[in-house]
């Protein structure tokens, strides 16, 4: 049987922002052990020009929200973005998972062949792509993309993460041979 696009989104997002959240905790840990400000990780970046860890975790969830809402068509849920600790991070996640169970797999029916049309900035054009590869090659890589820069702020400023946290759902699969 092959694998819907509901199946292909939403068990990619869910599984990796719970792994988000789980690294997070971690992060919250580190930042009580060495008494650190509620607000000094999320605001930490990996280069002076790339987004904070609040602003990465952030895109994430938005990314998700974005894809699934382009897919389905469903109106974009629009989250204030402004939280600056850990906890209200880890509480924007929760609010991202909810709304992607939220929306019922029966949306996304069709969702192959819908033509997604992304502007670009100077209006006159736009990146054209059918819900297959909007999906594979948009909305996917660009989640991943701000989850692994969050892991990587973190683990640059001293969280003791690693492959297993990142990886978390993977625990699921492993069997006694």
């Amino acid at each position: 049987m092959p694998l819907s696009l509901y199946e292909l989104a939403n068990e990619t997002f869910t599984p990796m922002l719970r792994a988000l959240s789980g690294i997070l905790d971690k992060g919250a840990a580190h930042a009580r052990a060495k008494k650190l400000a509620p607000t000094a990780l999320p605001a930490e970046r990996l280069a002076p020009d790339m987004y904070t860890l609040a602003k990465q975790v952030q895109l994430a969830c938005s990314n998700a929200r974005e894809c699934v809402e382009r897919l389905t068509g469903h109106p974009p849920k629009w989250f204030a973005e402004n939280e600056t600790t850990i906890d209200e991070l880890k509480t924007h996640i929760a609010a991202t998972i909810d709304y992607l169970a939220s929306i019922p797999k029966r949306a996304f029916d069709a969702a192959e062949e819908k033509e997604i049309a992304i502007p670009l900035p100077d209006g006159d054009l736009a990146i054209v792509m059918n819900g297959t590869q909007f999906l594979r090659d948009w909305g996917i890589p660009h989640f991943y993309f701000h989850v692994v820069t969050a892991y990587d702020i973190l683990r640059h400023n001293g969280v003791d993460i690693g492959k297993r946290d990142y990886l978390a759902r993977v625990a699921s699969y492993i069997r006694k041979r």
